[in-house]
């Protein structure tokens, strides 16, 4: 929450329909997945592939992307140490409305700064936001690099670019760390499903 937000003479309305009604309707809980990892570490890959599972599942889900909300909600930020924040506490406030809907809302971000994730996850309740943390190696990332941002950033083109010039910091105590440099992407899946299932927020008899 902002300290001293600009909207003022605002009333909290109470809703009819709780997020425990809509989460009993959706037979599972409401979460933060929030996939976080240098650019090409295979966040948004991750992301949507878990969710394709949970889809089969009959889970309610929906993904928040990187750069896709930067076409819209998040379009007239930079790439600044300030823009990055402001884009992240932005995702975090529309992650949380998704979780209150019961929604399993998959976050993939680079969300390079330990102290933006950590707001984020103060957001919500304990057990709530859940950092996967996915690792691959810069080398890796670069020898990826399917959208050529690396070697733009190597050639000067791309100022500020996570893992070149400007800093990444790491998750310390992730929920969930996965190799996704070297194991495959099924593999990944799976650890991500466990993790839900062991956490009780979906059942492991959940249809699919």
């Amino acid at each position: 929450m902002i300290a001293d937000p600009a909207s003022r003479n605002v009333v909290w309305h109470e809703a009819t329909i709780t997020r425990s009604d809509r989460e009993r309707l959706n037979g599972h809980r409401g979460v933060i997945l929030w996939f976080t990892g240098l650019s090409g570490s295979g966040k948004s890959t991750l992301a949507h592939a878990v969710e394709a599972q949970l889809f089969e599942r009959g889970c309610r889900t929906f993904v928040l992307d990187g750069d896709n909300v930067r076409h819209g909600l998040c379009a007239d930020l930079g790439f600044s140490d300030r823009d990055r924040q402001e884009n992240i506490r932005r995702i975090g406030e529309v992650a949380k409305l998704f979780t209150e809907a019961g929604v399993i809302t998959l976050a993939a971000f680079v969300s390079p700064f330990r102290a933006d994730r950590d707001r984020v996850r103060a957001l919500v309740a304990d057990g709530e936001y859940i950092e996967v943390y996915c690792q691959a190696s810069l080398d890796v990332c670069e020898q990826r690099d399917v959208k050529g941002l690396y070697a733009k950033a190597r050639a000067g083109q791309i100022p500020e670019f996570t893992g070149i010039s400007s800093p990444y910091e790491a998750p310390e105590a992730a929920e969930l760390k996965i190799d996704t440099g070297s194991r495959s992407l099924d593999d990944c899946v799976a650890q991500v499903l466990n993790y839900l299932v062991q956490q009780g927020i979906i059942s492991a008899s959940d249809r699919g």
